[in-house]
């Protein structure tokens, strides 16, 4: 509970903070030989211009940063035994950070191409490119998780907050980002994967069919449980999840994929309440981003369980929250409402609404649901990870 009231981030076991620690005990000649520590956006950076600094927006979700000091948290690192050398100077999104090298500049006819800080957390920019028309909206940056939450000028640093387990990640424009991070199509992509293996995976448009003539409601699982961080069989895991629980097992592929649809729309109404929660609030619907908003079915289904219309796009929200930034930096547009105005005239969003007749049946699923939240589960983890991105659905 210090470590939340002191960074304000989600407890997930793959935080920076933790990766540093195991590296303390496990490899301590590594860091010791070390000179700085550069997350892959940053490390990209050095790589174009020769210089070393850590961006904001990613800086936070490494559980090491402190929002009130807006800086590292050295003390946490003393505590630690974390080298402060390791920690390079902190700058804010549309920060200039130097020029292209000579090199680089010269191979690709740029000579002294100026570089700025963008978001360089993906979901920071994800978010700054949010078509919202006020400040008053929920998100839903969704493709292999789903990040889910709303935009707030301080972090929200309460006792509720800890056991509801949300992360208060820095934003664009001096903003934080309220939000949880929940598996999203991951589930689907596993199968996918387990399927083509077989030689039976479905295309998408035969997948979005099989799902929709599925018999509604008849499984129905929590995404985020342990089992299926990274099982060698993700179908089957589902299926052991079902049987479990007690309910029908989905045998064929249709029924499992309506099953991870119709969870994963729950789990999201679930995250809202949440989130609504803490901030006091509701909204009025949720905007849905990324490469997951592909998955149509998954979006008329998270409208559905929200009973509130639902407004996709853009789904290449991350590269255009990159540009508004880059562009806000050069006086091209004036700040980040005015950003998200441009992507409200530059980019289609598709509304679904709720389906009135099915709210019902919705609000019984939900009952059911809740019980499967806190479900023991058996994890068979094989040798791969998962790792956060914004995969298409």
């Amino acid at each position: 509970e210090e470590l939340f009231r002191r960074t304000g981030i989600q407890m997930l076991p793959f935080n920076t903070i933790y990766q540093l620690t195991a590296l303390k005990r496990l490899n301590p000649s590594l860091l010791d030989r070390a000179r700085t520590l550069l997350l892959i956006p940053e490390l990209l950076r050095y790589f174009l211009t020769g210089e070393r600094h850590s961006e904001r927006t990613n800086a936070s979700t490494t559980q090491l940063f402190n929002p009130f000091l807006n800086d590292w948290d050295t003390s946490l690192l003393d505590r630690l035994d974390l080298p402060r050398r390791l920690f390079a100077e902190v700058v804010a999104p549309g920060t200039g950070v130097g020029s292209l090298l000579s090199s680089v500049g010269e191979e690709i006819g740029l000579p002294g191409l100026p570089v700025i800080a963008v978001g360089e957390h993906d979901t920071a920019s994800a978010v700054a490119a949010v078509p919202a028309e006020n400040d008053d909206f929920a998100y839903l940056s969704c493709g292999t998780w789903s990040l889910l939450g709303t935009e707030v000028a301080a972090p929200v640093i309460t006792g509720r907050a800890f056991a509801e387990n949300v992360t208060n990640e820095i934003g664009v424009g001096q903003t934080f980002r309220l939000l949880k991070n929940i598996t999203g199509l991951w589930l689907l992509q596993e199968c996918r994967r387990v399927w083509a293996r077989r030689g039976e995976a479905p295309t998408y448009e035969r997948e979005q069919r099989l799902a929709k003539d599925a018999a509604p409601f008849r499984s129905l699982i929590d995404p985020d449980a342990s089992m299926f961080v990274d099982p060698p069989d993700m179908p089957r895991q589902i299926q052991t999840y079902c049987r479990e629980s007690g309910q029908p097992v989905p045998e064929k592929e249709g029924a499992i994929i309506r099953c991870i649809l119709e969870s994963l729309a729950l789990k999201s109404r679930l995250v809202l309440e949440s989130i609504e929660a803490l901030v006091e609030n509701r909204f009025a619907g949720l905007h849905m981003v990324g490469g997951g908003i592909g998955n149509r079915l998954l979006c008329q289904y998270t409208a559905d369980a929200l009973g509130r219309p639902v407004w996709a796009g853009p789904r290449e929200a991350t590269a255009i929250g990159n540009l508004l930034v880059q562009l806000i930096a050069a006086g091209q547009i004036a700040d980040l409402r005015s950003a998200r105005a441009l992507v409200r005239q530059s980019f289609p969003v598709e509304v679904y609404k709720p389906v009135a007749t099915e709210a019902e049946r919705w609000e019984q699923a939900l009952m059911r649901f809740r019980q499967f939240i806190a479900l023991p589960s058996r994890a068979e983890p094989r040798s791969t990870t998962r790792t956060e991105n914004d995969a298409d659905g």
